[in-house]
């Protein structure tokens, strides 16, 4: 059973598919969008083993040709390097405006590729089919496309809306628990920031999601998918309530600078660490009550995540250091960070003019953890 959310941007509105077998039905339904019978797709080594033959043949039973450009997988590979030779690539493939480029894989393949097709010819459509929870549930939905750079995570980029999303939850089969884990931060986080009735039937089923339950896993990845939705329409460029969104990605995005952008701590393992983070400060600052916190670093302890400073394995950098990464984060605006703080689970918000020192306590009481 399938079920589509549309995101509603006017001209530029799209649907997201979410179900099982879709990756089957591929072709049907790519296919109204092409202007000819053809297609680039970009994915990476790890999942072209794995999907791209299965893709590639769902697309030819349709009449559609393509031809495919496999990345290193991980998160090296949104830079400028890679993203110079898929931009390249896409080029000698002469394709054109009216063409479709496909993502296929994880929030690494679905951003860069998404920039390429951003930046190819002043704009190319695109469609996205994550094949990972994180990708089904946040980065393919919102048209946020972009690299990183030496100085900090996603600060190049266009906002670039996919012409679809292909959200196929039979692909979640394949994921390495540990990256299964990674992706639920991004679902617990919804529950987090707006849904607290969310977070509650999390609570409640979230181990079967990780257990492989398809039901549960179609319902938390559309129940995400509409939350990110209803907010990307209200806010397509992040200048109000789209900042929600990153409700524990300030946090986030400093350890995973602080930790070289590599497997030591995967995207999604930062996210449920910088909501904790988030949580804490907010009970600090007299916002939410102390039990909050808690109960969110508990939750994600029962699902295997991580969810504080002393599960990411090696030596961190000190709390001054820490704040002077996030003070790169996108969201600063003048010179003053912004952070999205809460006032309970489900309650969150934009806050501004947040004392560093309780920001930092934070911090150090979470490095000194590790040294226990």
């Amino acid at each position: 059973m399938t079920e589509t959310v549309r995101v509603e941007l006017g001209v530029r509105a799209y649907d997201v598919i979410v179900g099982p077998a879709l990756l089957e039905e591929a072709g049907r339904h790519i296919g109204p969008l092409l202007a000819r019978p053809r297609v680039a797709v970009i994915t990476d080594e790890t999942v072209a083993a794995l999907h791209l033959q299965a893709f590639q043949a769902a697309l030819r039973r349709e009449g559609i040709e393509s031809e495919a450009l496999a990345l290193p997988a991980g998160e090296g590979s949104k830079s400028w390097p890679h993203l110079s030779r898929a931009v390249e690539w896409l080029l000698e493939r002469r394709v054109e405006r009216a063409d479709v480029v496909v993502a296929l894989g994880g929030g690494v393949i679905g951003d860069l590729a998404g920039f390429a097709a951003a930046i190819l010819r002043r704009g190319v459509r695109y469609v996205q089919v994550p094949s990972t929870l994180l990708a089904q549930v946040d980065s393919s939905v919102g048209g946020k496309t972009g690299i990183n750079s030496p100085h900090g995570k996603n600060l190049v980029g266009a906002f670039h809306q996919p012409s679809l999303v292909l959200a196929d939850i039979g692909l979640l089969d394949t994921l390495p628990r540990r990256d299964l884990l990674a992706g639920y931060g991004e679902v617990a986080k919804y529950g987090l920031l707006g849904d607290a009735g969310f977070f509650d039937a999390l609570e409640r089923d979230g181990a079967r999601l990780a257990d492989g339950d398809a039901a549960v896993r179609s319902w938390a990845v559309a129940r995400s998918v509409s939350a990110k939705a209803r907010i990307v329409e209200r806010d397509e460029t992040e200048s109000g309530d789209r900042a929600l969104l990153n409700l524990g990605h300030t946090f986030a995005h400093a350890l995973e600078a602080a930790t070289g952008y590599c497997d030591r701590l995967l995207h999604g393992e930062a996210v449920a660490i910088g909501c904790v983070l988030a949580f804490e400060a907010s009970a600090r600052l007299g916002l939410c009550s102390q039990e909050d916190p808690v109960r969110v670093a508990a939750h994600f302890r029962q699902m295997g995540c991580r969810a504080g400073l002393v599960d990411i394995p090696g030596d961190l950098p000190d709390p001054n250091r820490l704040m002077e990464l996030m003070a790169q984060d996108k969201k600063v605006i003048a010179g003053r960070m912004r952070y999205v703080l809460a006032r309970g689970i489900g309650r969150a918000f934009v806050a501004t003019d947040v004392d560093p020192d309780i920001v930092r306590s934070v911090l150090s009481d979470g490095l000194a953890a590790k040294t226990r």
